[in-house]
């Protein structure tokens, strides 16, 4: 399997904590892939038309694409132990899904200020990205710290690569600030060999 990704998408960097943590490294070959929405450098367009990474081309099919895919197809190769069976499915699923509207959100905003044009800019959408972000957030502290406290999931890698990226675009605006429980946890997390070894470059 060869993954495409970019050290600084916390897409790719969600897939590739995965590889990481379920021992798969000696049979998925990463490949550096760059680009964007206005140019789409050497992004996998033949892999996936939406030019977007990651994308895992397998020896079984066609390549596949969206983190989430990713996630749940080497999960399965492993043996399934980062997605739980049963109710605390949906849990997990529900906890990812947040951590990826988080980075949704965070990369807009960095968007808004890379690609358009500076008189073109509007700050009430980016404030209304960031508010996206804080009530996630905030949610992540008051909801779901038991269970990023439990045994590892998808969920967990999810919520560690997003706020990975707000630290590195966005660390500004401190979202550690009033969030003491999800900070201690990040700080542990964070730590986590998978975690250190995918940390981007900045």
């Amino acid at each position: 399997m060869r993954l495409f990704w970019s050290a600084n998408s916390p897409y790719a960097r969600k897939a590739l904590v995965l590889v990481h943590e379920l021992s798969l490294m000696d049979r998925v070959g990463v490949v550096a892939a760059t680009g964007g929405p206005l140019d789409p450098g050497s992004l996998p367009l033949a892999q996936n038309p939406l030019g977007k990474i990651p994308v895992l081309e397998r020896a079984d099919g066609p390549a596949i694409y969206d983190s989430r895919v990713i996630c749940r197809y080497l999960d399965a190769q492993a043996g399934g132990r980062m997605y739980p069976s049963g109710p605390a499915q949906w849990e997990t699923l529900t906890l990812e899904a947040t951590a990826d509207g988080i980075m949704d959100a965070a990369l807009l905003m960095v968007y808004e200020d890379r690609l358009r044009p500076e008189g073109l800019r509007f700050a009430p959408w980016v404030e209304s990205q960031w508010g996206k972000v804080a009530r996630a957030l905030d949610v992540l502290e008051g909801r779901w710290l038991s269970h990023l406290n439990g045994p590892l999931d998808m969920g967990q890698i999810a919520v560690g690569c997003a706020l990975g990226y707000l630290d590195l675009r966005h660390a500004a605006r401190d979202w550690r600030d009033g969030r003491p429980g999800l900070a201690a946890w990040d700080r542990v997390f964070a730590a986590r060999p998978a975690m250190v070894a995918t940390r981007p470059p900045g």
